[in-house]
């Protein structure tokens, strides 16, 4: 089978990802092998190529927002049909034995596995995951739209939730890429006042057609103190600047597996007043559940620019240099 694998962490203009010849995946126990039809290509891909995320499996084939269609069952499985369609995310696998998974924070587990990370991901023809962590999507969506509700989606949402934002709420957006353009329309669905801080005018522009009340840069000082802000760009200045325009008792959540280094804050300024600043680790699969439900429900529109497998690298490069409005989805099948 064709894949897009990674053996060499490099800089993504050097074009670090191969397009070889893999021998096709055979599903274990209770595994169902998935033959892939697009995969949406994700912040954290880029993360991983350039090395800013160390290696766990050499070659590596990225991608973890998988939409595809059921090939084989593995021995044992019986929760989908041949020819279903189903998504595959970034968490991959769990122990679901410690006390994270019991507690219902399986994203904790200690012994996790990821897709396109620990396992063969989604820029191949074929991957391959256990049942039980394979999604069953709408049938509102259509491939190309279900491919970012698989990680930008999940993710946002997660992260919406662990800012504590309430309906009618006022949330700031740092960043405007796949992950905000689907959480602002989770946050307008809960009647929440969105500000939208982003570079460049077309992303503010965009960021006021899907809703937002306001839209600048992150050194702007918005029209009024924010209950709460979620952070999807890695970029470490953002963190003081989103604090430092919270309400007393307001939280930053920061949505990214990578940030760039903090630089210091001010006690009084920053934090002080019941503040909170907290990271997202994963997700779990009730986020996706519960994230696929409500796509469903408000519809979330999604935004796609396609590419063909072996240009994953052109997607890549094209998310780097910000030319991605919306999400870059692979088309592979």
């Amino acid at each position: 089978m064709r894949a897009m694998t990674l053996s060499t962490p490099r800089p993504v203009h050097d074009r670090p990802l191969t397009l070889i010849d893999l021998p096709m995946p055979e599903p274990g126990e209770d595994e169902i092998l998935v033959k892939v039809h697009v995969c949406g290509v994700c912040r954290t891909d880029l993360h991983q190529v350039e090395g800013e995320l160390p290696m766990h499996r050499t070659p590596v084939v990225p991608g973890h927002q998988v939409v595809g269609t059921v090939e084989k069952l593995g021995p044992g499985a019986s929760r989908f049909k041949l020819g279903d369609r189903v998504g595959m995310a970034w968490l991959h696998h769990t122990c679901r034995d410690c006390a994270y998974c019991h507690r219902g924070v399986e994203n904790l587990c200690p012994t996790a596995t990821f897709t396109g990370y620990d396992a063969h991901g989604g820029y191949a023809e074929y991957t391959k995951v256990h049942e039980d962590f394979a999604y069953r999507l709408p049938d509102g969506f259509d491939d190309l739209a279900a491919a970012p509700l698989l990680c930008a989606g999940i993710i946002g949402y997660r992260t919406l939730r662990l800012s504590g934002i309430k309906p009618g709420g006022r949330l700031g957006i740092y960043g405007f890429g796949a992950a905000a353009h689907i959480a602002i329309q989770v946050a307008r669905h809960w009647g929440c006042e969105v500000y939208v801080f982003t570079r460049g005018k077309s992303r503010q522009q965009l960021g006021l057609d899907m809703g937002a009340v306001w839209a600048g840069t992150s050194t702007d000082a918005p029209p009024n103190k924010l209950d709460a802000a979620v952070v999807f760009a890695p970029a470490g200045p953002l963190v003081p600047d989103a604090l430092g325009v919270l309400a007393p008792g307001g939280a930053v959540a920061l949505g990214g597996i990578y940030m760039s280094e903090i630089p210091p804050m001010d006690y009084t300024r920053h934090l002080y007043h019941e503040r909170v600043l907290r990271s997202v680790m994963n997700a779990t699969r009730r986020d996706g559940e519960e994230l696929l439900e409500l796509a469903v429900t408000i519809p979330i529109k999604t935004k796609t620019t396609v590419f063909p497998l072996e240009e994953t690298n052109d997607a890549l490069i094209a998310l780097m240099d910000g030319r991605i409005e919306g999400a870059a989805v692979i088309a592979v099948t």
